[in-house]
C-alpha cells in the first residue's frame, strides 16, 4: 500500500474517553477493510509529514522489518521518529479537543461517512509553523537553534522529515 492510496483530511473531533473512541475508531476500520490512524495535528510538520510516515509504515510491513504490530503504530513511531512506543502514542489521539489527520487507507468514502459522526473535517490552514510549533518540533525531533539557524527556520519541516527517515537507518 502506498500512502497516495489513502484519503487524508483534516479533522476535528473532542473525546471523552479515548478508549472508547479508538474501539468505534477500530469497528469502522474492521467493518471497512482500512487502515484507520489519526495523527495529532500539533505534533505533526504538515501533509508532508504525515505522507512520510504513512509511507515509511506500508514499506516496513512490506519488507517485514517493522518495530510494532500493526501499521497504525509503525506510523506513529515514524512521525516520532523513535523506536519507542510510549512516544509514538503522543503523535495519536489524546482526551479533549483534538485536531487530527485523519488517514483512511486504502481510501474509503464509506469509512469517512461514519467517521463523521465522531468528529467534523476542518479547513483550517495546518501547514504553517507558527512560534509555538516550532519550539514544539524542536523539542519533539531534538532539533537545536544552532542546527535551525544554520538552515533556517523556513527549514524545519526537512530537518523534521529528515528524522523521519533516520529512524529507518537506526532500526
Amino acid at each position: 500500500m502506498k500512502a497516495e492510496t489513502c484519503t487524508i483530511v483534516q479533522f476535528r473531533t473532542v473525546i471523552r474517553d479515548p478508549e472508547t473512541f479508538l474501539t468505534e475508531v477500530r469497528d469502522i476500520a474492521t467493518r471497512h477493510r482500512v487502515h484507520i490512524i489519526l495523527f495529532n495535528a500539533s505534533n505533526m510538520a504538515g501533509m508532508a509529514h504525515v505522507r512520510s510516515a504513512l509511507e515509511h509504515a506500508f514499506r516496513a510491513f512490506s519488507s517485514g522489518s517493522t518495530i510494532s504490530n500493526s501499521v497504525e503504530m509503525e506510523a506513529f513511531l515514524y512521525a516520532s521518529g523513535s523506536r519507542q512506543c510510549q512516544i509514538g502514542i503522543r503523535f495519536g489521539v489524546h482526551a479533549g479537543m483534538n485536531n487530527t489527520y485523519l488517514c483512511i487507507c486504502p481510501a474509503s468514502s464509506e469509512a469517512l461517512e461514519e467517521l463523521l459522526d465522531l468528529g467534523e473535517l476542518c479547513g483550517d490552514d495546518w501547514e504553517g509553523v507558527t512560534p509555538d510549533k516550532m519550539e514544539r518540533l524542536q523539542e519533539l525531533f531534538g532539533i537545536t537553534d544552532e542546527e535551525l539557524a544554520v538552515v533556517g527556520p523556513s527549514r524545519i519541516t526537512e530537518l523534521v522529515l529528515e528524522r523521519v527517515a533516520l529512524l529507518e537507518v537506526y532500526r
